[in-house]
């Protein structure tokens, strides 16, 4: 079972950049695709980006497309998120997660994802 971490939340201005990290522990880390969601209060977890084993293919959300970009360092065991021109809608708690393939799909579900992080908080103020 590998272990998530998420780093790199907080508060940011629109039109700002975060960059969230994920270190990973365990060895599968470099066998698997690896996903971020977010979940905002009152909603469900929803699907922001995948990344494959070995760094493509990668997927997006049509909310983020063109603003965030995700990518791995299989040598450092960690997963990125870049995120630009953020906007408030942006506002959640960002998750990663490592699934259960070496590709995920386009538009992967959450179940998809065998290991989560504890999550970190985005907040994009206006």
């Amino acid at each position: 079972q590998v272990q998530l971490v998420e780093s790199g939340g907080g508060l940011v201005q629109a039109g700002g950049s975060l960059r969230l990290s994920c270190v990973a522990s365990g060895r599968t880390f470099s066998s698997n695709a690896m996903g971020w969601f977010r979940q905002a209060p009152g909603k469900e977890r929803e699907f922001v980006a995948t990344i494959g084993w070995s760094g493509m293919p990668t997927y997006y959300a049509d909310s983020v497309k063109g603003r965030f970009t995700v990518s791995r360092d299989n040598a450092k065991n960690t997963l990125y998120l870049q995120m630009n021109s953020l906007k408030p809608e942006d506002t959640a708690v960002y998750y990663c997660a490592c699934h259960s393939s070496y590709y995920s799909a386009p538009v992967p579900r959450p179940a998809d994802f065998r290991s989560w992080g504890q999550g970190t908080q985005v907040t994009v103020s206006s």
